[in-house]
């Protein structure tokens, strides 16, 4: 009788499960191919485990989207409101914002619209920037529009970035739209990148704008 095969030493190898891993594998499908591409299945695919394993630690889509928001969130600088006057520490936290959901543009839909109750992350940015509304004398009722104002542009100046060159490339329609051939001319010619130029011109005026029309000395 031939003696069995000795058993190896240690555990069998297996995936471990964590949630970070399991965020940073679902934030990757998601920026690669879109909401649509984030199942548990596929998820649980490029996790190398059964999708049975990865409901012992998430219990939804809805609860790994929020993990996805909080992880995204982290990298949105905030510091800014302890270092700079209200009108530049918001210049600087948009920009930061921006700068991060541009890398992540396939979120931008879904994050926009996912309650924040559960993720604390965020919650904790927007009670930051609250906190320096507040203290800066904006009106209780402004805090929240201001916010959502300034979000919807960082969101859509986001979504820009990924515009083609050639986006306003007037080709055969230039003898009727000379004006806009001409501004389309002059502003290649400054050498800036239309994307960032646009944003800054943008986030300025907006700054501006929403500290006064939102102040209580108004």
């Amino acid at each position: 009788m031939s003696e069995a095969a000795p058993r190896r030493a240690g555990r069998p190898r297996k995936a471990i499960l964590d949630r970070e891993r399991i965020t940073l594998h679902a934030l990757e499908l998601v920026s690669v191919d879109g909401y649509e591409a984030l199942t548990m299945q596929r998820l649980a695919k490029s996790l190398g485990v059964a999708a049975s394993a990865l409901y012992n630690h998430v219990s939804s889509k809805q609860d790994l989207l929020q993990w996805i928001q909080e992880l995204v969130m982290t990298e949105v600088d905030t510091s800014v409101f302890d270092r700079e006057p209200l009108s530049e520490a918001l210049i600087q936290w948009a920009t930061s914002y921006r700068d991060v959901f541009a890398q992540h543009i396939p979120l931008i839909p879904v994050i926009a619209v996912l309650p924040v109750s559960d993720s604390p992350r965020t919650l904790n940015m927007y009670e930051r920037v609250a906190q320096s509304l507040r203290t800066a004398e904006l009106r209780d009722e402004a805090i929240v529009p201001t916010i959502v104002a300034l979000e919807s542009f960082i969101f859509g100046s986001a979504m820009d970035t990924a515009a083609p060159h050639d986006i306003f490339e007037t080709r055969n329609h230039k003898d009727a739209t000379p004006n806009f051939t001409q501004a389309v001319s002059d502003q290649r010619a400054t050498g800036l990148n239309t994307s960032d130029d646009s944003f800054q011109r943008g986030l300025y005026a907006l700054v501006a704008g929403l500290l006064a029309t939102g102040s209580k000395n108004e």
